[in-house]
């Protein structure tokens, strides 16, 4: 072989060669990514996409389409609509001005524990809502650890009120933000921050001029998911605030009691809060909904 004869197949060897354009090309075998699915693979693939489609079609399927606007606009279901979003805002307030700092902690300060720390903060994540629910109770109830001193010294009380609602919210949401923005700020580069550090820029500083902005995706889709989350919040809420229209009554906790009495109100709600969840992940496609 010649030197330029060679020279030619290194390069192709390089490249890929005639395996990488027959893989290209699509002749690469059963293996490929595009090429067609085992067949002990695609069976409990279809299933699995029938189980989490079929209830959402039905879902459609049976709704009152005649009387929706009748259901939407009942009082009981705009005042609880209402409740709803503003204690998820509220609850996404409470998570962000905490979380982020807490996120910061985890991602860029190393101290004994921190492993430790970091699963309690995910911990609500898997915990069952009711046991959290009853967690805040125990701490914040009238007669808890920490709400037993807020009655006597300040007669605050936090169960079954609005604010309890707000706190029982952010309690189960909060993990989602912390999760987004500790993930986002071990991806930014921390030599921009020990850059500003340099120039004499003191660590908050640092944090508020160029870390915030380079995190502010990761914050935005945290927010996002925590506050949907606290949207759909149930378990804690009617245990911790329980069930008062008007006043701690959330979209949930009214398809709950809509189900027992009138089965077609129920479904209405369901489909406001579908189309809400429809919605976010519709705004956070670029993060959820791409394949790379």
């Amino acid at each position: 072989m010649t030197p330029t004869g060679r020279a030619d197949a290194a390069t192709e060897a390089l490249r890929g060669g005639p395996l990488r354009r027959r893989a290209r090309a699509g002749g690469g075998g059963g293996g490929g990514r595009r090429g067609v699915p085992p067949l002990p693979l695609l069976v409990p693939a279809l299933i699995g996409l029938a189980f989490l489609i079929v209830p959402l079609v039905a879902l459609l399927l049976r709704a009152p389409w005649r009387s929706m606007p009748e259901q939407l606009t009942s009082p009981g279901v705009w005042q609880a609509l209402r409740l709803s979003l503003l204690c998820a805002t509220a609850a996404t307030a409470v998570s962000l001005v905490i979380g982020v700092p807490l996120a910061w902690l985890l991602a860029r300060v190393e101290f004994p524990g921190r492993g430790l720390v970091r699963a309690l903060v995910t911990l609500p994540l898997v915990l069952p809502p009711v046991v959290g629910g009853v967690a805040l109770l125990m701490a914040l109830g009238r007669n808890g650890v920490v709400g037993k001193w807020l009655d006597t010294w300040f007669g605050i009380t936090l169960p079954f009120t609005t604010t309890g609602v707000v706190i029982a919210e952010a309690f189960v949401a909060m993990p989602f933000l912390v999760i987004s923005v500790e993930g986002t700020l071990r991806a930014a580069d921390p030599r921009y921050e020990e850059a500003a550090a340099t120039l004499g820029a003191s660590r908050f500083t640092a944090f508020r001029r160029v870390t915030l902005p380079l995190i502010a995706p990761g914050i935005a889709a945290g927010a996002v998911l925590a506050w949907a989350r606290a949207l759909g919040e149930f378990g804690a809420t009617i245990t911790f605030a329980g069930n008062f229209p008007g006043r701690t009554q959330t979209m949930p906790l009214a398809v709950y009691l809509a189900l027992q009495s009138d089965p077609e109100a129920a479904i209405a709600l369901s489909l406001v809060l579908l189309a809400v969840s429809v919605a976010v992940l519709a705004g956070l496609r670029d993060r959820w909904m791409t394949a790379g």
